[in-house]
């Protein structure tokens, strides 16, 4: 199936109290639909990265007890995972929808990237702080973004990349999130422009060296 966007009641699976519960929801009214995200936006994903990429829907298989908040499909240049490597994201949970670019607490090669960054800031910034909703997260599971980069000065977007590698956990989540009240009222082309667009955006991250 194509994915046909989420509806008002995906977005409450998230209050279902109980792990197995909540579970059983997220895979058959969830999963099903991030796949299918997956699969539409696969193309789109590697054209603006530059490289064949592939589609890593989220198993939560190392939780046991406490059900997750939030659930994904994401994309990366790996086949077997996305952890390691700068990704793209479709994010799903109680209060939003979210198109986000990370670089994660896994990420392999973070000092090499955070240099990279600071190489390019003088160009990357501008345009970044540019785009209309674009905004940084403090973590990859937050609703609510922390900043919009068009209230931070220049300068502060380019010390982001400080707390990629300031401690072991480090990340740098950038995206757009889009309310679960808004978002239930999108079609499926919104869906797909707004991953398009927020995706195009922050592809230079992504292919970042």
């Amino acid at each position: 199936m194509a994915f046909p966007g989420f509806t008002a009641s995906d977005f409450k699976v998230f209050d279902i109290a109980g792990f197995k519960p909540r579970m059983d929801a997220i895979k058959t009214r969830i999963r099903p639909k991030l796949e299918a995200a997956g699969r539409d936006l696969l193309a789109d994903v590697a054209r603006v990265g530059g490289a064949p990429a592939f589609a890593h829907v989220a198993k939560h298989a190392r939780r046991t007890v406490n059900p997750p908040n939030d659930t994904w499909v994401a994309f990366a240049c790996d086949k077997r995972g996305y952890k390691k490597h700068c990704h793209f994201k479709l994010a799903v949970s109680r209060g939003a929808v979210r198109f986000l670019f990370e670089a994660g607490p896994e990420y392999a090669d973070k000092k090499r990237w955070a240099a990279a960054w600071k190489r390019h800031a003088p160009r990357l910034v501008p345009v970044l702080r540019q785009a209309k909703g674009l905004a940084w997260f403090k973590n990859e599971h937050d609703d609510e973004p922390a900043a919009k980069l068009t209230d931070l000065p220049a300068d502060d977007v380019a010390r982001l990349c400080d707390a990629l590698t300031r401690t072991r956990d480090g990340q740098l989540v950038l995206g757009l999130a889009v309310s679960a009240e808004d978002a239930a009222r999108w079609t499926a082309k919104d869906y797909a422009r707004a991953a398009r667009e927020t995706f195009h955006l922050l592809a230079p991250l992504y292919r970042l060296k």
